[in-house]
C-alpha cells in the first residue's frame, strides 16, 4: 500500500514498475490516470489544494478500505496539488491482484471514492481569466453510491 500527494508529474509505466517489481502472485494490474482535460478550450488551468497530514492519512484509510475489501497483493495512489494546464496529470491509481477481478473493483472503488470524499479542493480558471471552485458532481455521488 502507498499513497503519495505530490506537485511533481508521475510516469505511470515506472510507478507499476517499482510497485510490482519482484512480485510473481500478481496477475492483474490495473491503472487508471486521471488527466486534466481543456474542456474545449475553455479551461486555462486548474489548482488542487489540499491540508498536507491530514489528506494522506484519510487516503492511507480508504486505500486500507480497499485492501479489507479485495485481495490485493499491492495498491498505489498519486494524487498531485498545485497548479496543473490541460494535459497534464492529476491522479493515478494502481491495483494489483492475483485475479482481475479484484483489481478492477478495487480501482473503481478508490477513484469513486478521490472524485466524492478525498480531501481535496479545486479552483477552475477559464479561458477568458475567471476562476471558481469546482463542485461536486451528481454523477459522482451517484456512482459511488454502489460501495456502500
Amino acid at each position: 500500500m502507498a499513497v503519495r500527494v505530490q506537485v511533481e508529474d508521475f510516469d505511470v509505466a515506472t510507478e507499476v514498475a517499482a510497485l510490482t517489481a519482484g512480485r510473481t502472485d500478481i496477475g492483474a494490474i490495473v491503472t487508471f490516470t486521471g488527466r486534466v482535460r481543456s474542456n474545449e478550450g475553455q479551461l486555462a488551468a486548474m489548482t488542487l489544494e489540499h491540508y498536507p497530514g491530514m489528506t494522506e492519512a484519510e487516503l492511507a484509510s480508504m486505500e486500507a478500505e480497499a485492501q479489507a475489501r479485495w485481495p490485493l497483493q499491492a495498491s498505489l495512489i498519486v494524487h498531485r496539488v498545485g497548479k496543473l494546464v490541460p494535459g497534464d496529470n492529476i491522479v493515478l491509481v494502481v491495483t494489483a491482484s492475483a485475479h482481475r477481478q479484484a483489481a478492477f473493483e478495487a480501482a473503481g472503488f478508490l477513484m469513486d471514492y478521490l472524485k466524492t470524499r478525498a480531501p481535496f479542493w479545486k479552483k477552475e480558471v477559464s479561458a477568458s481569466g475567471e476562476s471558481a471552485w469546482v463542485e461536486a458532481r451528481d454523477g459522482d455521488t451517484e456512482a459511488a453510491k454502489r460501495w456502500t
